[in-house]
């Protein structure tokens, strides 16, 4: 991997070679009142990611990752600075804009999962479908299990699948709605690593095919490395970029 300048990858310029932008952070600084004290969670970073980017931020716990991830989807607004998601000023919206972009944009997958124990597997991929109103649920749902090799699981329950099974379903509910962002908080965290490898290629073949950019936060060296750019990140600020 080579280790390049932030500034110049991930500069607004490459949009002008055919590139998409889809995630804008300008001088975002984000800061915490703690014991009467203001810390700095980010402090004035600037990212550009494009669409279909498998990006990882690494980094010690209380490095900003966390904050970055909120941010990105639209969870948390920066003290100063701009977020834009395709376009979009999120700090501008109101709670129904807000609701919608992160519906229609943006997909999460968090380390613990997060399934629903009293929804089957097919009935947990559909349900972000049917809180938006939306038809064809079932069909749309079982599709997205066929894609993560899980859908001759469909009428199971979250009990009765492994770690790996649970978190494939997991990816299954957050691209069913065909985000254009998917934030990934340590996806592999609680998995060893035969099976985190699994998701890792699974992560990384949704960005290359369907051109999803993802943003994912880890602990390992080795779960960045299926990445295409890891971003180093310490205190709030990001010191370096590594391209593969």
């Amino acid at each position: 991997m080579d280790v390049i300048d932030s500034k110049t990858e991930f500069s607004p310029t490459i949009a002008s070679r055919g590139v998409t932008e889809l995630l804008r952070l300008e001088e975002v600084t984000k800061t915490y009142l703690t014991d009467g004290q203001s810390v700095h969670a980010l402090n004035r970073l600037s990212l550009t990611v494009r669409s279909g980017e498998f990006i990882a931020l690494v980094g010690r716990s209380g490095c900003g990752k966390s904050t970055l991830l909120n941010l990105a989807g639209a969870m948390d607004f920066p003290t100063s600075g701009r977020v834009l998601l395709d376009g979009t000023v999120t700090s501008e919206l109101d709670d129904m804009g807000l609701t919608r972009l992160r519906r229609e944009k943006v997909g999460f997958i968090f380390q613990s999962f997060q399934l629903l124990n009293t929804l089957s597997v097919v009935e947990n991929v559909e349900l972000p479908l049917l809180l938006a109103g939306q038809a064809d649920t079932r069909e749309r749902a079982q599709r997205e299990l066929e894609l993560v090799e899980l859908g001759e699981l469909d009428a199971r329950m979250p009990h009765q699948l492994s770690g790996g099974q649970m978190q494939r379903v997991a990816i299954a509910r957050a691209m069913v709605h065909g985000p254009k962002l998917l934030l990934a908080d340590e996806p592999t965290g609680n998995l060893d690593t035969t099976t985190g490898n699994v998701i890792l290629e699974l992560l990384r073949r949704i960005a290359d095919e369907h051109k999803t950019a993802i943003i994912m936060a880890t602990h390992s060296v080795e779960s960045a490395s299926f990445a295409e750019a890891v971003v180093e990140m310490r205190d709030g600020k990001i010191q370096e970029v590594i391209r593969s």
